[in-house]
């Protein structure tokens, strides 16, 4: 069943997308083509206090045409440390640094059409520290109960997969 990629062609080249036409040769001997959005991969942070209140942003977001609540998250720059990229994106989208991490794996976003790879961790021991954030991101940060996000999952509010992901696995590492 495996396809076999004998041909790519980036056909638009964005900020750090890269838009690529893949000639794949299916199973059965057939050529098709697939469209791939290259990424660079990314990372998503889960930021719980002592009471395990877990911090959030609001962001809109152009695809869903809609502000989203999500988890502080970030693309990879180009040699970045997974875990460095974590730290910088909690301080230029929170304004705290995490003195803890802990790294809970990760999972490709959409293979169907996409290479993004996202990295999440775990990030306890909050202190305030602000980097200056991307000039084109308007974030509001709160603090909400793990459990009651929990609940946004269910209710939809909390509608965003990498914060479905992220807040579920994290419940189940603390179970455990």
């Amino acid at each position: 069943m495996p396809e076999q990629v004998i041909g790519s062609k980036i056909v638009h080249r964005g900020g750090y997308l890269k838009l690529a036409v893949l000639d794949v040769e299916t199973a059965q001997g057939h050529i098709v083509q697939r469209d791939m959005v290259q990424h660079p991969g990314a990372v998503a942070v889960i930021a719980l206090d002592e009471d395990n209140n877990v911090l959030l942003i609001r962001q809109f977001r152009p695809g869903a045409n809609k502000i989203l609540i999500e988890i502080p998250a970030g693309t990879l720059e180009a040699g970045e440390d997974i875990e460095s990229c974590a730290v910088r994106e909690m301080q230029e989208e929170t304004g705290y640094r995490p003195n803890h991490m802990e790294y809970l794996g990760g999972w490709y976003v959409a293979p169907g059409y996409t290479t993004e790879y996202l990295h999440l961790y775990l990030a306890r021991d909050l202190t305030e520290s602000r980097l200056p954030a991307d000039a084109d991101e308007n974030i509001e940060i709160f603090w909400l109960p793990l459990a009651d996000a929990l609940q946004q999952i269910v209710t939809g509010e909390i509608c965003n997969s990498t914060a479905l992901i992220g807040l579920m696995r994290v419940a189940r590492h603390l179970a455990t």
